[in-house]
C-alpha cells in the first residue's frame, strides 16, 4: 500500500520516539542500542512502505535524527512513549499485525543490544504489546 510522504515522515519520527523510549527506559541510551536501531533501519525498515508518488524517504534520517535529538535534549521516556501511543491510538489503521510484529521486534531487539533486558525496559515493552494488540 502507498502512503502520503507527510505520513510516513510522521510516521518513521513517532518510531524514532518509541525507539528512544525504549532504550532510555532504564534512565541510559547506550551505543549498543543505537547501534542496533541503525543495523534494524538498515535490514529491517527500509523497504517497508511506498509513497503515494514513489517519492523516496530517508527513512533512516528520520528515526535516526528523531532517537538522537531526543539523546541529547534528555527527554523524559514515559513521555515519549506516551506520544507514541498516541499517535497509533489517532493512526490505528495504519499498524497492521505485520508493521506490529515489526515493531515488537525492533524494540525488542533494542533492549536486547545491551547485555540484557532489565526491569524497565521489559515493562515497557509488555505496555507497548498491549496497545499494539487494541
Amino acid at each position: 500500500m502507498s502512503y502520503p510522504e507527510k505520513t510516513l515522515i510522521s510516521f518513521y519520527q513517532n518510531l524514532g520516539k518509541l525507539c528512544y523510549a525504549i532504550a532510555a527506559s532504564d534512565k541510559v541510551v547506550r551505543d549498543e542500542e543505537f547501534n542496533a536501531l541503525k543495523d534494524l533501519i538498515k535490514h529491517k525498515w527500509l523497504f517497508v512502505f511506498d509513497t503515494e508518488h514513489g517519492h523516496k524517504i530517508d527513512i533512516a534520517h528520520h528515526i535516526e535524527h528523531t532517537f538522537k535529538r531526543l539523546v541529547l535534549e534528555k527527554q523524559d521516556a514515559n513521555s515519549c512513549f506516551n506520544d507514541f501511543i498516541a499517535y497509533k491510538k489517532a493512526h490505528n489503521d495504519f499498524f497492521t499485525p505485520e508493521l506490529n510484529s515489526l515493531i515488537l521486534k525492533t524494540t525488542g531487539a533494542i533492549t536486547a543490544a545491551f547485555s540484557s533486558q532489565n526491569k524497565s525496559e521489559l515493562i515497557m515493552l509488555a505496555k507497548l504489546s498491549i496497545e499494539l494488540k487494541k
